[in-house]
């Protein structure tokens, strides 16, 4: 029988349609949306993306404009754009200084991150935007009173500005929505109930922010790196003693993001059935092996959906603060 190879163009697609739509009523009421990105790194992937949000951002009549900068200078013209109010969401491409120390604490890179306001973080990935998805609040003019096991008991305001989600991990959600893996007969918050999950990559851009929104909609979510394995749940993080190999080979649902070209995650560990999506810019799977897999899904490419989820981001910025 075999399995799938699913491509990201059908899930983007349905969004792009919605977003040239928002997009035209924002420009009726003369806003025109404007993403700038600032590209202050030689890295392959970060200069595909951008040439990717540029393409999508003009059919779908956005304004983008990249900045490429200096990284010396990257945090004075990053001050410049926030301070543009026709800038309605910035972004940078990382890396740019990798795990290089800020004057201010922390590595460079994270101090960049959460030098955006939320009011301009198109990509949803500064302090503020973070903490609330770790905490699984989805508002940010809901005001928590009391916050137990990853579950908000009462608040005072019931919410009206949704919190921007990381772009990439958004889109596997997305994804995954189009591949009706998600219940969608049961509450928002335990739609992936009874899934286990497997993230084999835990960076705060991709790996972690992953986990945690899967884990928000009820999954168990195994987030593993080379050295270690953790479960999460809503609201809690276990470390594990099993190895990859086990973890994997019960997982439903295995998103792989190890950036690097010598890694293979073996297709024999993979049970039919499974979900498997890579996101990583190398092949973390063997794609012929895979697909000899019965009833295996597997999605290679979701860039068309994170570039989407990018667009939608800022108009969400748009209705949020801007208009």
């Amino acid at each position: 029988m075999g399995g799938e190879k699913v491509k990201a163009d059908e899930a983007a697609s349905v969004f792009r349609e919605e977003i040239q739509k928002k997009v035209n009523d924002f420009k009726a009421k003369g806003i025109i949306p404007k993403i700038v990105g600032f590209l202050a790194t030689q890295d392959a992937g970060s200069i595909k993306y951008a040439e990717w949000t540029g393409k999508a951002c003009e059919i779908d009549g956005i304004s983008y404009e990249v900045r490429t900068v200096d990284k010396m200078e990257l945090e004075d013209k990053l001050h410049e754009a926030i301070e543009d109010p026709k800038v309605h969401g910035i972004m940078i491409y990382y890396p740019c200084f990798g795990m290089a120390p800020s004057f201010y604490g922390g590595s460079m890179d994270d101090y960049l991150r959460d030098s955006i306001p939320i009011e301009k973080d198109v990509e949803g990935l500064c302090d503020t935007y973070r903490r609330n998805l770790y905490r699984n609040i989805r508002y940010i003019d809901a005001h928590t009173q009391q916050y137990k096991g990853g579950i908000i008991k009462k608040a005072d305001t019931a919410g009206t500005k949704k919190c921007l989600l990381p772009c990439t991990p958004l889109a596997i959600v997305k994804i995954l929505e189009h591949l009706k893996v998600y219940d969608e007969t049961v509450e928002v918050g335990d739609r992936l109930k009874g899934k286990k999950v497997c993230v084999v990559n835990r960076s705060e851009i991709v790996g972690r922010p992953l986990a945690a929104m899967l884990a928000n909609d009820g999954a168990d979510v195994y987030s593993i790196d080379i050295s270690s394995a953790y479960l999460m749940k809503r609201g809690k993080i276990t470390e594990m003693s099993e190895t990859p190999e086990q973890l994997v080979r019960q997982a439903d649902i295995i998103i792989t993001g190890v950036p690097t070209k010598d890694y293979r995650l073996p297709s024999e560990w993979i049970q039919p059935g499974a979900v498997v999506m890579n996101v990583s810019h190398f092949k973390n799977v063997d794609e012929a092996s895979l697909l000899e897999i019965d009833n295996v899904k597997y999605c290679p490419l979701v860039g068309k959906v994170t570039v989407a989820m990018l667009e939608r981001n800022l108009l969400r910025l748009i209705d949020n603060f801007h208009s």
